[in-house]
């Protein structure tokens, strides 16, 4: 099968392509920029969009897309702009301009963002989405790109949004690095009290995902991508510290003191305040029921616990 990935010298890309070729698939590149050395047959920029040979074109892996600011640096039209934009812009070439004999697979990745920023319980895929930022409402917006290109060309078009929980991998250069580095240095965390759980998805299992999807029967549609276990922050600093062969640092610092610290942090302005304090201890749990389902699978192929001993271990 021939596969055209999109931004495909990013993280995710980069070990998607790799994975896919190992596997037999002929793997192209769609990026800003042609970029040597990596497992694509053929390179393609965005300016060459509508000169790409669409009808060896398979199946389409959209990854192209603008990360969450964490910062909140970016103008909110950014995210619709590229989000959405690549993502229309692609399906008009692909579908419309270049209708396939037959459909063709299309996988957009976008985010468990596009459903909830916070969870309370298990966040599953029937939750009616009520994203709170730019960036998941622009994923959401993607998402309804897709499904408006099936409606409109239902034999065209074999749709498919994949909701990752937050990647990582061998490589990996997203907010665990803060983590790492506060470990690193020998920083006691000091909400070791604190007891959270989330959700996150190793790049092996996120890999398999797409393959099973390129490579099975499934029916189209929204599937969350999470490992099996969620894993505590006290958890993830654990493992950390054993990457480095250290003792973790703990200490279990009494929740209400480190409140009342955050209160004081909301009125002078302090590192710590209560929305930090929130997002640093609050848990995000997805469920995965339904594409272990679809792929007849038991468990996803990598635990956890292993793919994230596996991002650590490069870092």
């Amino acid at each position: 099968m021939s596969v055209l990935i999109t931004g495909a010298f990013g993280f995710v890309g980069t070990h998607l392509s790799r994975w896919l070729a190992q596997r037999g698939h002929t793997v192209w590149a769609l990026d800003i920029a042609e970029t040597p050395g990596h497992a694509y047959e053929r390179a393609f920029t965005w300016d060459a969009l509508p000169s790409i040979p669409w009808q060896h074109v398979n199946a389409i892996i959209h990854l192209a897309g603008k990360a969450h600011d964490t910062k909140n640096t970016s103008a909110p039209e950014k995210y619709f702009e590229i989000n959405v934009g690549f993502t229309q812009k692609i399906l008009n070439t692909c579908v419309v301009a270049s209708p396939p004999a037959l459909p063709r697979t299309f996988i957009l990745f976008s985010s468990v963002k596009a459903a909830a920023d916070s969870v309370d319980g298990i966040l599953r895929e029937d939750h009616p989405p009520a994203p709170q930022t730019p960036y998941g409402q622009s994923k959401l917006e993607a998402e309804r790109c897709i499904f408006n290109a099936m409606e409109k060309h239902p034999n065209a078009l074999r749709g498919y949004v994949l909701r990752p929980c937050m990647i990582h991998g061998p490589g990996n250069k997203g907010n665990l690095n803060l983590l790492y580095n506060v470990v690193r240095r020998g920083i006691p965390w000091p909400l070791g009290a604190f007891e959270n759980a989330r959700s996150f998805a190793s790049i092996q299992n996120v890999c398999a995902v797409v393959e099973g999807l390129l490579e099975k029967e499934t029916a189209p549609g929204i599937y969350q991508v999470a490992d099996d276990e969620p894993i505590s922050t006290n958890t993830l600093i654990r493992l950390m510290a054993e990457s480095m062969n250290r003792r973790p640092r703990l200490l279990r610092v009494s929740p209400r003191l480190i409140r009342a610290v955050a209160k004081a942090g909301d009125m002078l302005h302090l590192p710590l305040n209560s929305e930090r304090l929130r997002k640093l201890t609050e848990s995000y749990t997805a469920s995965n029921d339904k594409i272990k389902n679809a792929l007849n699978w038991q468990t996803m192929p990598v635990t956890a616990t292993d793919g994230m001993r596996a991002t650590l271990e490069k870092m």
